[in-house]
């Protein structure tokens, strides 16, 4: 009875017909999984959250409260107030406006607030970018494992055949 490899080494040889050392270290990942009968490593979220600064996670909700429409609206609503308020409002008071036109304060806090605002959606950009990148990986690996299951199977299943044809030789002498 032939005997399955159970080394990475002899996994690489068997199955991929080079030396365990020429692989990449993806390819030597998903062998030593096999050999070692690991299912799966984390996931890409799991992985980003296991690895996620304070910072990361407040560029995470910076980004997701910045990119959304009720920040658009309710931000554009406060412009509208702004507006109002120092054009006109409070002129009818009599009042003088503490931002009258052509609303410089309005055009400074603006401009803080999109000097701020997108390099922190940047670094979550590059979070997500770090989060697909470990998503590929993982289905690299997925894949890389399901072709290497199949070759053993496919292997067996030939190793089989041929002892069934042994057997069958035997029984028609």
């Amino acid at each position: 009875m032939l005997k399955t490899p159970r080394t990475p080494e002899q996994l690489a040889e068997d199955l991929l017909g080079r030396l365990f050392e020429e692989l990449d270290e993806e390819e030597q990942r998903v062998l030593q999984r096999i050999s070692s009968g690991v299912i799966m490593g984390p996931d890409a979220q799991e992985e980003a959250a296991l690895h996620a600064t304070f910072a990361d996670r407040l560029a995470d909700k910076v980004a997701a409260v910045g990119g959304s429409w009720a920040f658009i609206i309710g931000f554009g609503l406060v412009l509208l107030v702004w507006i109002l308020v120092n054009g006109r409002i409070l002129e009818d008071l009599g009042l003088h406006p503490f931002d009258g036109y052509p609303f410089i304060f309005l055009n400074l806090i603006l401009s803080m607030l999109a000097a701020i605002q997108a390099p922190v959606i940047m670094m979550s950009q590059n979070r997500q970018a770090d989060k697909d990148r470990i998503t590929a990986r993982h289905d690299y690996e997925v894949n890389l494992r399901t072709q290497l299951e199949i070759i053993r199977v496919h292997r067996r299943l030939d190793r089989l055949l041929e002892k069934l044809d042994v057997v069958l030789e035997r029984d028609d002498d």
